[in-house]
């Protein structure tokens, strides 16, 4: 996926790991906590939350965080998170959305809406600019798992739409609705998948210079930096030559 996912490889390789790991957590528990209260507390009897441990077990989260968090749910003091979705625009009219867990839905707002301002962006409505991406299935899996053929063979058996293999790993993108089943089915065949989320894959990208590219960086990071945010979605990319520049 191009221009975010490149950007939050620059992010890390910066060594910004410590600080990142423990928000990452916080977000990941979050998000467990959330699924655990959609039905049973059990990741065997409730499809959301076995995704929510598979992804927190992926990025080396805690078991004992795992377990905490969803025990939260049960309790009386439980927190009610609600799942908003913000949609706007970046410099250069790059599209952008926000996917947020909230407690408090007016300071939620007001920080995004703050964010894009600041950053000579715009907060539109619900709807204006998720058109130009389609909300699918993303299923990522490491290198070792095998060659790009054995796994398009298996992501073609499961019933899986799109397959991206390179150097990083494998990505199998499916419909949004039959995101459980075909991870199931990848995983009778290559093993537990690395992650297994919902995902606004843009149509189209639109490719940005130095300049801006600098600029949506810095309006993604102060998103994601957000403790109410979970997720930050664009449809921009740079160049190869940009790139370097961004990560030397």
């Amino acid at each position: 996926m191009a221009g975010h996912s490149q950007f939050k490889n620059i992010m890390h390789r910066k060594g910004k790991q410590d600080g990142i790991r423990s928000k990452m957590f916080s977000k990941l528990a979050r998000e467990i906590t959330v699924a655990a209260k959609t039905g049973l507390p059990d990741p065997t009897m409730n499809a959301a939350l076995r995704l929510a441990v598979q992804n927190a077990k992926a990025q080396s989260m805690p078991k004992d965080n795992i377990e905490r968090a969803i025990k939260k749910a049960s309790g009386a003091d439980a927190e009610t998170y609600d799942a908003i979705r913000y949609e706007g625009y970046g410099p250069g009219g790059v599209a952008v959305i926000v996917e947020t867990l909230t407690d408090n839905r007016n300071r939620t707002a007001s920080v995004v809406r703050s964010t894009f301002s600041k950053a000579g962006g715009a907060l539109g409505e619900t709807g204006s600019v998720s058109f130009s991406f389609d909300h699918v299935g993303e299923i990522t899996y490491k290198v070792s798992v095998g060659d790009a053929d054995k796994v398009m063979e298996a992501a073609i058996e499961a019933g899986a739409e799109d397959v991206v293999s390179d150097e990083d790993g494998h990505t199998i993108y499916c419909a949004f609705e039959d995101m459980n089943e075909v991870s199931k089915a990848l995983e009778a065949v290559l093993g537990e998948a690395e992650s297994v989320k919902a995902i606004w894959k843009p149509q189209n990208t639109i490719e940005v210079d130095e300049e801006k590219a600098t600029s949506l960086m810095k309006l993604i990071d102060t998103l994601e930096d957000d403790d109410d945010v979970q997720n930050v979605y664009s449809n921009f990319e740079v160049s190869d030559e940009v790139m370097a520049k961004l990560s030397a």
